[in-house]
């Protein structure tokens, strides 16, 4: 992927794929600790094709995992996350269209609390075109 200058022209190479999904991962996880409370301690970012795969691990609380422990508190906690996660996505997608200059056709995401973990996927406007 090349990189454009204000002018139009090519710039040279711009950030290799790892790089921005280096980028993606670390303002994922700032968004967690800022906005959600509380940070993963793992976060890897994929890009693939017209999609960003974002995977965190062991993201709940402690209060969390306690609540998870019966069918209705599990249930809560999913959404409870899929609520806060939403009316966060206005970032989530701001950090996309900076980061890969492309808009955020959609996001699905889902929660484990018997892991903690949560998986996030944005699917693009158009594919990333990287490989």
């Amino acid at each position: 992927m090349k990189r454009k200058t204000n002018h139009g022209e090519a710039a040279g190479p711009g950030p290799s794929k790892g790089e921005l999904e280096a980028r993606i991962s670390d303002l994922v996880v700032k968004f967690e600790r800022e906005y959600m409370g509380r940070g993963p301690e793992e976060s890897r970012a994929y890009l693939l094709d017209d999609m960003v795969l974002i995977r965190l691990k062991k993201v709940l609380t402690p209060a969390e995992h306690h609540l998870a422990n019966t069918v209705e508190g599990s249930r809560l906690v999913k959404q409870a996350r899929m609520h806060l996660l939403e009316s966060g996505r206005s970032f989530l997608e701001n950090i996309i269209r900076e980061t890969l200059g492309m808009e955020v056709a959609d996001m699905h995401t889902d929660i484990s609390t018997k892991t903690g973990d949560r998986v996030i996927i944005l699917t693009l406007k158009r594919p990333a075109g990287m490989d």
